[in-house]
């Protein structure tokens, strides 16, 4: 007969109590990126990155992102965005962020900042690598790993390595949020009323330059 004693019970009802909160802090540190091909889920990862991740949600929180196309797209290398001015050389208005290099390797789904030779000078331009790329390994910062949605990475538009991955007529994100913001966003809109209707008509390695 199974049975269980009191501590081991106290133990699993206490774990039973804790995961909720656990799920808020994935949501709190999920990127939900919309593209016009589907939805890419990141996960942030503060523990190698902390001031990188924060200046990511910050801008996000902003809706910095949203409309910013992907400008550098190189086949089975990376697909690179962030900057506003869609050239590769502009960023936000937030200070750059210090170098915060780690040896996790680079590889397809990892997501990473851009930056210019300078090693303190990422911002706001990111990439997410579509093979992998250990040359970049301890040289740029990880801050995220795509989770699901890398099939929607894959059919971004591209350019060629020949053209260093510049794209004519880019694919953008959509929007970017954080998936503890996406349900408060959706509660947001308006619903339509019934008269707003419309009558029925009778037929009818990456980087950001200095």
């Amino acid at each position: 007969m199974l049975f269980i004693n009191r501590r081991a019970f106290l133990a699993v009802s206490l774990a039973a109590l804790a995961a909720p909160a656990l799920a808020d802090d994935d949501k709190d540190n999920t990127l939900i990126l919309t593209t016009a091909h589907g939805k890419v889920a990141i996960r942030l990862r503060p523990d190698l990155a902390p001031k990188t991740v924060a200046q990511i949600k910050t801008l996000t929180k902003r809706k910095f992102y949203d409309g910013i196309v992907f400008h550098r797209v190189i086949p089975g290398f990376m697909a690179q965005t962030g900057d506003p001015t869609g050239t590769g050389s502009g960023g936000s208005d937030l200070p750059d962020i210090p170098a915060e290099f780690t040896s996790t390797p680079f590889k397809r789904g990892t997501v990473g900042m851009a930056r210019s030779s300078d090693p303190n000078s990422a911002n706001s331009q990111f990439f997410i690598c579509l093979g992998d790329a250990g040359f970049l390994d301890n040289k740029y910062a990880v801050f995220g790993e795509v989770v699901s949605g890398m099939d929607a990475v894959d059919k971004i538009k591209a350019g060629t390595a020949d053209n260093n991955g510049a794209v004519d007529n880019p694919d953008k994100i959509v929007t970017m949020r954080l998936a503890s913001d996406v349900k408060s966003d959706a509660k947001a809109k308006p619903k339509p009323k019934a008269t707003d209707a419309p009558a029925a008509e009778p037929s009818d390695a990456p980087t950001s330059q200095d």
